[in-house]
């Protein structure tokens, strides 16, 4: 069932207000500089021209749009983002699974997807048909990405992991035979799909729940309430829905149910 849309308005506001700011806030400047990924195709995909497209690149325009403020990207591979926020040299970046980890060093808005980890196969593997089965099978490993961590450690399940240093990698070592999978968010699996075309499938497995949130300096509590109330409108007005189906409408991926998140508090 869909989550009613008066859910996605728990942010910050339930705990009773934010402080008042006294450092650096996301708000204080005319540009909000968004680290989205380069090498993500339907996720964030920085193309030859040095332009950006993707799901990540849409919601950070409309965030931006909807704050009174211009947006400039930043690319942040999984094994930089962390740098780059504590740098400064990113006020935002998105596609951070919410997990106790990363709250220990961030603040995070939304989560603005709720989306599940999924695997992607060779259209010729019929062996494979959920988690369970990747055992013994080797699975791409991204650094500084925690998918793989996922199997092998969340679920116990004995799977191989091979190292790459981006899922463009982990591609071409699928469609080549040098692993058997490749799991990690749906809408990545999805974004990868739809831009190499035919020899791959995508299983819609679903397991695991991942949030995926904004990631900002920890402690900007006002900045982190705009974004969340910027976020409750791009679901309000539809826009959230044009977006999935913009980018992942020939992937496969199950888009019966575009999910209202349901926000875990600015802290």
């Amino acid at each position: 069932m869909r989550r009613p849309i008066a859910a996605a308005l728990a942010g910050c506001l339930l705990l009773g207000g934010c402080a008042s700011r006294d450092e650096a806030s996301i708000l204080d400047g005319d540009t909000l500089t968004a680290g989205v990924r380069p090498d993500l195709p339907g996720i964030g995909f920085k193309g030859p021209d040095g332009t950006y497209e993707g799901l990540d690149v849409d919601v950070s325009r409309y965030l931006a749009a909807r704050m009174g403020k211009k947006v400039r990207f930043v690319p942040a591979l999984a094994r930089d983002r962390e740098r780059l926020l504590q740098d400064g040299d990113v006020d935002m970046v998105l596609t951070f699974w919410l997990e106790p980890k990363w709250k220990e060093r961030f603040s995070f808005a939304g989560p603005y997807l709720t989306s599940y980890q999924d695997i992607l196969v060779r259209a010729d593997e019929h062996g494979v048909r959920g988690v369970r089965d990747l055992k013994g099978r080797r699975i791409c490993a991204v650094m500084g990405a925690g998918a793989a961590e996922a199997v092998t450690v969340e679920r116990e399940v004995p799977a191989v992991p091979v190292a790459a240093r981006s899922y463009e990698e982990c591609m071409g070592m699928l469609a080549d035979g040098r692993i058997d999978a490749i799991t990690t968010n749906d809408t990545i699996l999805a974004g990868m799909k739809t831009r190499r075309g035919a020899g791959f499938r995508l299983l819609n497995a679903r397991f695991g729940e991942r949030r995926t949130a904004i990631a900002i300096r920890r402690g900007d509590l006002d900045g982190c309430e705009a974004l969340n109330t910027a976020i409750t409108q791009m679901y309000q007005d539809g826009t959230m829905a044009k977006f999935m189906r913009k980018w992942f409408g020939t992937s496969g991926l199950d888009l019966s149910d575009v999910q209202v998140p349901q926000f875990e508090g600015c802290l």
